[in-house]
């Protein structure tokens, strides 16, 4: 079953260059939320309960990124709970990269704005805008903050100027910044440790004579200091870490001659553990120490999705839907947290707003929800 909800957007084919540098070729519910102009019915979700927080990153350097709001407690669709929700008499901000949720806040990581823009969950109203600069000849630079992860009460956020910041969620401060590698582009928390994936993305197609990075920098959380870098494929993008403590890195390669790979990396002796030539996937989630992974070949059109235990070190699917549905181009990947559904984005042509799909664990299409918005990226669930 599906809903269609149309807007008009502009095309920019510089979205489209910006793209190609990091790809393969890259509840309760709110009375303000009745009085918005266009929320929507869904389809038929079952007995699925809370809400869905679907990130839209938009188009680069158009401002038009939006945060949707799948309320299943009133059965209803806000395509734009920030602005019109929250009513926050402003747009979200240009390319939001990254979303977790954090005590009942959306932390949602706004890149060429450079802000980490932080909503109340249950409300949509902005609670602190953070800004993400540092400072180079006397001049305020914008880091271009990418990913966010939580450990305890403090955020890190990995920033394409080379950096990792600790911000303390209590007062929105940036306590202290961390150099690591070059252009970083994913973080995660392993044994009290952070992983950051250096991508040297911008770097590559800079002109300047750098090419991509491939290393994983290791950070120690306590004295929040630089340990080592760890040697993986080019252009190390999605980094995850399972209950073990193993970290799973994806490289995305550089669009020719070196395709996709899978990493491993052991946090307990910060060593490349394992490399899988065989799984090319450019994006990951783990749930419950399954791999959910697809991998997109932008030259034929073809893409496909796998599940992989990551006890054994197995693929368990070689293709994850069962049912014959198929996407054109996915973009994000989540795992519910209580009920195992497979949630998938398709950002269609890039330039047109995309959509979502619901999986069952086993594969089958629950329910598709067409047109959310532009890009979206990524998902967070919250129950409250």
């Amino acid at each position: 079953m599906k809903i269609k909800l149309f807007y008009n957007y502009t095309l920019a084919n510089l979205y489209i260059c910006l793209f190609m540098l990091f790809s393969p070729f890259l509840f309760v519910a709110c009375n303000d939320m009745h009085d918005t102009d266009n929320p929507a019915e869904l389809p038929d979700t079952g007995n699925d309960w809370g809400r869905m927080f679907v990130l839209c990153e938009g188009l680069f350097n158009y401002n038009n990124s939006k945060l949707a709001c799948i309320d299943y407690d009133v059965h209803t669709l806000y395509p734009d709970f920030f602005k019109e929700v929250g009513k926050n008499n402003r747009d979200l901000g240009d390319t939001a990269n990254d979303m977790k949720l954090f005590n009942n806040q959306l932390w949602i990581v706004v890149n060429i704005s450079s802000q980490i823009e932080v909503i109340d969950a249950s409300t949509g109203k902005s609670i602190r805008q953070i800004p993400m600069f540092g400072e180079e000849n006397g001049t305020k630079t914008a880091r271009q903050p990418r990913n966010i992860v939580f450990h305890q009460d403090k955020a890190y956020v990995c920033s394409f100027d080379g950096t990792v910041s600790r911000i303390d969620t209590k007062t929105f401060e940036v306590e202290a910044t961390v150099l690591c590698g070059r252009n970083p582009d994913g973080i995660t928390v392993a044994n009290n440790k952070l992983y950051v994936s250096n991508s040297g993305g911008l770097d590559a197609t800079a002109g300047n004579g750098l090419y991509y990075d491939n290393t994983v920098s290791v950070i120690d959380i306590e004295s929040f200091q630089h340990i080592k870098k760890i040697e993986v494929g080019i252009n190390p993008h999605h980094i995850v870490a399972d209950s073990e403590g193993d970290v799973y890195v994806v490289s995305r390669g550089n669009n020719a001659n070196i395709k996709a790979i899978l990493h491993r990396i052991n946090s307990n002796t910060d060593e490349l553990a394992e490399s899988f030539p065989d799984l090319s996937a450019v994006n990951l989630t783990i749930h419950n120490d399954t791999a959910y992974m697809y991998n997109f070949d932008y030259e034929h059109e073809t893409y496909w999705i796998k599940t992989f235990d990551c006890g054994s070190e197995k693929v368990v699917s070689e293709q994850f839907i069962s049912d014959g549905t198929t996407l054109k181009k996915p973009f994000g990947i989540y795992v519910h947290p209580f009920t195992g559904d497979v949630f998938l984005s398709d950002a269609r042509n890039y330039m047109e707003d995309g959509d979502v799909f619901c999986f069952s664990k086993e594969g089958k299409l629950r329910y598709t929800i067409e047109q959310i918005g532009l890009n979206p990226n990524t998902f967070v669930f919250s129950d409250k």
